[in-house]
């Protein structure tokens, strides 16, 4: 069997059993499509079917697109990987443990090595403390919503460990104010823009194309309600909005605030694949696709370079992926990859939260692509 058909025919067997309702998968080689493939529903109850340019909330696929803005401002010369934090956002000063001021780069905030993290003890502090994670609605703005951090004490040292968080966040709260305007106008002008990422927007460009979320569950995924919060036995805990993206008070969220087609997402991992131009030189591509971290405590089988995971080894990782690829997703239902050697580019959306993201479905469609057999046949 060809790549094509082994993933289409996980895409067939998950629509049939449910486990996911609508599904865009692009598996790209040399630049070449070997698949694109739109199935199930954009909307079950409805009877609308997904489609090619079908928009989905992106969740953390926000995050490259957000990284490699940052990126193109340091090759323009307007930010540095060892600038500090609090330098281009005087309000954002969280502490250590001891107390003491944290100092935060943008190396850090990049790679995950901050001292923030994603936690949900965070959503449940008292109306005038809680943070939102980007995902669940408010009407605060970055500052109004991170500055609350500065009580809280970071979880470790920045560049002690690995640890991933809402980094990008404050990364994008950093653009926004060199920029000037929006973290989309940022995101705009710097890579979506020259891209032609059309629908690539903290806003929904085109309502009618926009994806229903559904949320999982025991007998088959419910249409998610505003708020959900998955369930204790889910990989990801946090407040989902689905109408978060409609409010034009919420802050944009770096992290997780995004919509667009996979497609989009595609053009820019091609373009860090094949080099960066027209957004990055050629060493800040290379260095975003590679480790940055070291032998840091992270993800286990994986470092993290500036974008997403780098496998270092695909057995303690728990993947059909080999070593070298990158890898990451988005908890409302999406993952994608780069596979350097085999010049693979692999981009999965879903309607389906967290099942697409975290799921079974991503690494069965890795084990597809792979041909690893022994994961593939679990689906009969």
């Amino acid at each position: 069997m060809t790549i094509a058909e082994r993933v289409n025919r996980i895409i067939d067997q998950s629509i049939g059993s449910e486990r996911t309702t609508g599904a865009v998968v692009l598996v790209y080689q040399d630049g070449k499509p070997l698949l694109e493939r739109a199935a199930g529903l954009a909307d079950r109850e409805a009877g609308i079917l997904v489609q090619l340019d079908t928009i989905f909330r992106y969740a953390s696929v926000t995050k490259p697109i957000v990284a490699t803005t940052a990126l193109a401002m340091i090759d323009a010369g307007l930010l540095g990987l060892d600038d500090l934090a609090v330098d281009h956002i005087p309000w954002f000063r969280p502490k250590t443990a001891s107390g003491a001021q944290a100092p935060i780069t943008i190396r850090h905030l990049l790679t995950h090595t901050s001292g923030l993290l994603y936690d949900p003890a965070l959503e449940l502090l008292g109306a005038d403390k809680a943070l939102t994670l980007g995902l669940g609605d408010t009407d605060l703005n970055l500052e109004e919503n991170f500055s609350r951090h500065n009580d809280i004490p970071l979880a470790f040292v920045p560049g002690a460990r690995g640890g991933y968080s809402f980094a990008t966040d404050i990364l994008g709260a950093i653009i926004a104010a060199i920029h000037g305007g929006t973290l989309e106008d940022a995101v705009v002008h710097y890579v979506a823009g020259p891209l032609d990422m059309r629908d690539a927007r903290f806003h929904v460009t085109d309502v009618s194309r926009l994806a229903v979320p559904y949320a999982d569950a025991a007998l088959r995924p419910q249409r998610m309600p505003d708020p959900w919060i998955a369930g204790e036995d889910a990989a990801w805990r946090t407040v989902f909005s689905p109408s978060r993206i409609f409010n034009a008070k919420a802050f944009q969220s770096g992290g997780a605030g995004m919509a667009g087609t996979a497609h989009d997402v595609l053009k820019l991992l091609e373009t860090l694949r094949t080099g960066g131009a027209p957004l990055l030189k050629p060493e800040t591509a290379a260095a975003a696709l590679s480790n940055q971290i070291g032998d840091l405590e992270g993800e286990p089988g994986a470092r993290f370079g500036f974008l997403g995971a780098l496998i270092v080894d695909p057995q303690a990782a728990g993947t059909a992926l080999p070593k070298g690829a990158i890898q990451w997703g988005g908890v409302y239902g999406n993952t994608w990859f780069i596979d350097p050697a085999e010049r693979l580019t692999v981009v999965s959306m879903t309607n389906n939260a967290v099942e697409g993201c975290t799921g079974a479905y991503p690494e069965m469609l890795r084990s597809a692509v792979y041909d690893r057999g022994s994961v593939v046949r679990t689906l009969r």
